[in-house]
């Protein structure tokens, strides 16, 4: 089935969804998150597959929402690089060119060493005892190593994506939180084509191993070599590389 998302607004005499259009401003935002969330996770797990066109009125009924907040889910999908507009009208998934993944690496690199780089730092600087934020990256690394245990792909990705996530949240540094969103769906749809050898998953143990000590170059050195590897799987399993 093709989906390509509508390009009228307020009402358009098609059938409201489940809970109308006229809902408060500030309800109709969550739904709006809900249903970015949900067509997010549609394309990461390539539901939605790459290239295909997206319609407003059929994933509104799909969400089982009006097309109101479906309509801003796509638009901010669009904004994060997920989603393209078509010429004339519509959107449709984004197709990932050796370029797109050479220019995404080239921008989470620094980000990436330097979120390690932090939060080795605020764990250094933190009183004894363990931070709340290293307590969620040691259950991400637990939760990845028994998906990967179960030959469960899509759950091992989540973890893997967490696992990152959780190391923005560690380095304290709002701006970088709000940086690296604006990256995240790109890069769970990116882990999502290449294959995690285990070298990598081992990666993610050593990283842990220097954040949680405070040992910030270490850290950020582990993070490098992460991300540079990643960068080389990708790139292998996305376009053949030698």
């Amino acid at each position: 089935m093709a989906y390509v998302a509508g390009s009228s607004a307020g009402r358009d005499g098609t059938r409201p969804g489940p809970r109308g259009e006229d809902v408060p401003p500030a309800e109709r935002t969550s739904l709006s998150a809900r249903a970015r969330n949900a067509v997010r996770q549609r394309i990461v797990d390539r539901r939605y597959p790459q290239g295909a066109r997206l319609v407003e009125r059929e994933v509104a009924e799909e969400l089982r929402m009006s097309r109101v907040p479906v309509r801003e889910a796509l638009r901010a999908l669009v904004g994060e690089g997920l989603l393209e507009l078509l010429p004339h009208s519509g959107v449709r998934v984004r197709r990932l060119e050796r370029a797109d993944v050479e220019h995404l690496y080239e921008v989470w690199e620094p980000l990436a060493v330097q979120a390690s780089r932090l939060a080795a730092r605020r764990v250094a600087r933190a009183a004894p005892g363990e931070l709340p934020g290293t307590v969620a990256l040691r259950s991400s690394l637990d939760r990845a190593e028994q998906a990967a245990r179960a030959d469960e792909g899509a759950r091992e990705v989540a973890a893997h994506t967490a696992f990152h996530e959780d190391i923005v949240a560690l380095s304290g540094n709002p701006m970088l939180v709000r940086t690296m969103e604006q990256l995240s769906g790109q890069l769970q749809l990116l882990f999502g084509m290449r294959e995690e050898p285990e070298h990598m998953r081992a990666q993610h143990a050593v990283m842990f191993r220097y954040i949680a000590a405070g040992d910030e170059e270490s850290a950020a050195a582990s993070t490098l070599l992460h991300v540079r590897d990643s960068r080389t799987v990708a790139l292998r399993s996305l376009f053949d590389d030698a």
